[in-house]
Order: structure tokens, then C-alpha cells, then sequence
């Protein structure tokens, strides 16, 4: 019974030790992640009017998302790591900026400048979690055998 009781209290140390190391680092890809959906956001809305050509609207603000995500990924990957910083910004960059083309050139949903960012906080979040959680699920549970 103590040897299972020992090992139990080492793994939920191990457990939380690890906890509090990788906190800073998902907190800074959900920042980072939202930096880049508020910034793909009010690039697109600076570029975009109403009444452009969807295609092409949809195209530029590709363009700006891709540019946003690939200068911030690069500024951020020597804090956070490159795979964490570059997949998710890519896809908030390439995506997000095709979705707010779409929507600014429609002159549909966000009416403001601030509802417009809020709606790239949201999607910068949405994406950087969606990954957190694709990525668990391919890794599964990972049992640490202790040195």
C-alpha cells in the first residue's frame, strides 16, 4: 500500500510540476493567437471597403493575413516555439483574413472597428484551442515512466 500510495503522490507531482511549467507557455499561444486574429482583423477592415469585389477582397485579405501571421510568428516563435506560434497564426492569418474580406466587403456583421477586433480576438482564440485539442487527441495520454 505505501508503494502505491508513494508512487501515486509522485506522479500528481510530476503532474503538476509539468502544470506549472507549460502554464505560461499556453497562455502566451492563446495571446499570441488572439494578437494575430485582432491585428488579420483591422488590417483586413483598414483594406477592405464595402462593395469590393468578394474574390477579390477575399484574396487580399489572405494576403494581409499571411503577411500579419508570418512577421508575428517569427517575432514570437523564440519566446513560445515555432510550431506553436507559426500553425495556429497561419490559419488564423490565411483563413481569418479570406473570412474578414469576405464579411467587410459584404459590409456584413461587424459594424465597428471594435467589434470587428473582438470578432479576431474570438477567432484567434477558437483556432489556437481547436489545435490545443486536436493535438491531444492525436497524442493521447501520455504516461511519463519517471527516470
Amino acid at each position: 500500500m505505501a508503494l502505491e500510495t508513494g508512487h501515486f503522490l509522485r506522479t500528481a507531482i510530476l503532474f503538476t510540476k509539468r502544470w506549472e511549467e507549460s502554464m505560461p507557455f499556453t497562455l502566451g499561444d492563446l495571446l499570441a493567437g488572439m494578437l494575430v486574429g485582432v491585428l488579420t482583423a483591422l488590417g483586413v477592415r483598414v483594406a477592405v471597403w464595402p462593395g469590393m469585389d468578394m474574390v477579390l477582397a477575399m484574396l487580399l485579405g489572405s494576403a494581409i493575413g499571411m503577411v500579419i501571421h508570418f512577421v508575428l510568428g517569427l517575432i514570437l516563435a523564440p519566446l513560445l516555439g515555432m510550431f506553436e506560434t507559426m500553425i495556429p497564426a497561419s490559419m488564423i492569418g490565411m483563413y481569418g483574413g479570406m473570412f474578414f474580406g469576405m464579411r467587410d466587403s459584404m459590409a456584413a456583421g461587424s459594424r465597428t472597428t471594435r467589434a470587428a477586433a473582438l470578432v479576431g480576438v474570438v477567432l484567434g482564440l477558437v483556432v489556437v484551442l481547436a489545435l490545443k485539442l486536436y493535438d491531444r487527441i492525436l497524442r493521447g495520454t501520455v504516461v511519463d515512466a519517471g527516470n
